[in-house]
């Protein structure tokens, strides 16, 4: 297969991935302030229902798409030399993967009715993603010719923002 064709397909399969790791933590936050409603039959239906919603995006979506793009990721490697913005890349890469294994946790532990993680915290959690996107994007897009000092202050800084956004949406729905 032609190398452009590798690539669009590895970039296609990477969006479809990232959907998955954005929206499931958002179902498992419903499911988690859903656990505490006090009406039993509403509660029960929320779950179900969720459950069934981080199911399909975890089974149908989100997990082949991880190993189509680990397949066309190492494809990939085979082709073009080990440079050291791509040696960091692939660190940032083997982050995601922990952190999708942690989300499959936490759906197994949801779907045990185990509830460890408050929806507040598993909004926290969401955001890991967006910070190693912004580290995988600007690592592809400048490669060498971004300093690494600015782009780890540049990441801290994203996270603050996150951080604080966070906060003020909670304060927000407590108003």
């Amino acid at each position: 297969m032609e190398t452009g064709y590798i690539k669009a397909l590895h970039i296609i399969f990477v969006v479809t991935w990232f959907a998955g790791l954005f929206y499931l933590p958002r179902l498992m936050v419903y499911a988690a302030e859903a656990n505490k409603m006090d009406d039993e039959k509403t509660r029960s239906i929320l779950l179900t229902q969720y459950q069934l919603m981080k199911k399909r995006l975890l089974f149908g979506i989100t997990w082949p798409s991880a190993v189509i793009t680990l397949l066309l990721g190492a494809r990939l490697l085979m082709i073009y030399p080990l440079s050291d913005w791509l040696k960091l890349k692939l660190v940032f890469v083997f982050v995601l993967y922990l952190y999708h294994f942690s989300l499959h946790y936490i759906y197994s532990k949801q779907k045990r009715q185990i509830f460890n993680y408050t929806g507040q915290q598993l909004r926290i959690w969401n955001e890991v993603p967006t910070v190693i996107l912004f580290a995988v994007v600007f690592l592809v897009v400048l490669k060498n010719t971004i300093d690494f000092w600015f782009g780890l202050a540049g990441l801290a800084g994203l996270i603050v923002i996150l951080m604080l956004a966070i906060r003020i949406y909670k304060h927000l729905r407590k108003n």
